[in-house]
């Protein structure tokens, strides 16, 4: 009966962390200080899709940006993160074509840090 208890528990383990791989992971990890991800378009396309991973994680995980929400040209969007290095991914919506455009970034405890993201 132990036996089938440790292997619940390693399979319900299992499930959590695949979650954090197909998401990205958490932005804010619990006992973590914050800061200030934005994202600003300089771009003449509108920004559909924001990709923001841990750095150490396996994925860039899912879009960041609420259900329907998108980033006009000239505007930005802040994303509150636990402080530390991050990939993220910009996506430009073009007719039909995406466009990404990619770069690494340390966001700093209490700080504001502000990418302006201008495609290729």
């Amino acid at each position: 009966m132990r036996w089938m208890k440790v292997m619940m528990a390693l399979a319900c383990l299992g499930v959590v962390s695949a979650c954090s791989v197909v998401t990205g992971g958490p932005l804010v990890r619990p006992g973590e200080p914050t800061g200030v991800l934005e994202i600003a378009n300089g771009s003449s396309h509108t920004l559909t899709v924001i990709l923001i991973a841990d750095c150490s994680g396996m994925s860039y995980g899912l879009n960041r940006l609420p259900s329907g929400s998108t980033i006009p040209p000239g505007r930005s969007y802040r994303f509150t993160t636990s402080a530390g290095c991050w990939d993220v991914s910009a996506g430009l919506a073009y007719g039909t074509t995406i466009y990404e455009t990619r770069f690494t970034t340390q966001v700093r405890p209490g700080r504001l840090t502000r990418h302006t993201v201008t495609g290729r």
